[in-house]
């Protein structure tokens, strides 16, 4: 079960991801970063404190949104991944792609 919270924070969109994100409802993640790009959003932030797990269908959301962003000058960061969940980030190389930060106030600092 995925749960997605989207708050404002100064000009940086945050979506506080609650749950595992996989093959069954990353479509609620994508549905949820759409929505932000469609508004205009410059800076979105994935909030990860509560993300238990990742599959490889919820790394593909993101994957598929880094050249719009690069385009569009989109600033996109997560924060707050436990060690298991970097680890997949960081096994697929898109720790280099997508800046990853310990905690939401670095995140949003940098």
């Amino acid at each position: 079960m995925l749960l997605v919270e989207k708050t404002k924070e100064d000009l940086h969109d945050i979506l506080s991801l609650d749950g595992e994100v996989d093959a069954s409802n990353s479509v609620i993640l994508d549905e949820a970063i759409q929505e932000l790009v469609q508004n205009g959003s410059r800076s979105i932030l994935i909030d990860g404190r509560k993300l238990e797990y990742i599959s490889s269908a919820g790394l593909g959301v993101f994957m598929s949104y880094l050249e719009e962003f690069q385009e569009k000058e989109i600033s996109l960061k997560i924060s707050g991944l436990s060690p298991k969940v970097v680890e997949v980030f960081r096994i697929l190389g898109l720790d280099k792609l997508i800046p990853i930060f310990p905690d939401k106030t670095e995140a949003l600092a940098s």
